[in-house]
């Protein structure tokens, strides 16, 4: 078993999605904002796991509930205005969920990078992936099996 078959034995206490540079055009939930086919299948994936609580980690705001009403932006992971590390891990601090244990980081290097510096255990399910088809092709079958396991 590796570290990341443990996501089929127990559900996740979080799971933390990335956001996407797809988005609508107008202030919207943190939920309806991002639009592009990755962040949408990170989605899925994630709420086949059913986890405690999903969240989004925005470049700009960092962590996000679902309901959090945002403005539309234009900042990548690693700009001068993107969420830091410090930033994140007093955001978990005050939320307090730097503690929750399984964690899952759905996304790229970047995203679980940031995720890692606050739940270094985190499961990444998409690691050592080649591309995004092959992570693509990894979050159908994720989804696909929780969802099966739930029939």
């Amino acid at each position: 078993m590796t570290a990341n078959d443990y996501v089929d034995c127990f559900p996740p206490e979080l799971v933390v999605i990335p956001c996407g540079s797809r988005k609508l055009g107008r202030r919207a939930r943190a939920a309806d904002l991002y639009v592009g086919s990755y962040h949408r299948a990170c989605r899925r994936a994630a709420d086949a796991l059913r986890p405690d609580r999903l969240l989004i980690l925005s470049a700009r705001y960092g962590l996000l509930d679902l309901d959090d009403v945002i403005d539309p932006y234009d900042t990548p992971h690693g700009a001068a205005d993107a969420i830091t590390a410090q930033a994140l891990l007093k955001q978990a601090t005050v939320r307090d969920i730097v503690l929750l244990d399984p964690v899952v980081a759905l996304g790229g290097a970047r995203h679980v990078e940031l995720v890692r510096t606050i739940w270094p255990h985190a499961h990444t399910p998409l690691a050592g992936a080649r591309g995004m088809g092959e992570q693509m092709a990894r979050l159908a079958v994720l989804r696909k099996g929780h969802e099966q396991q739930l029939m």
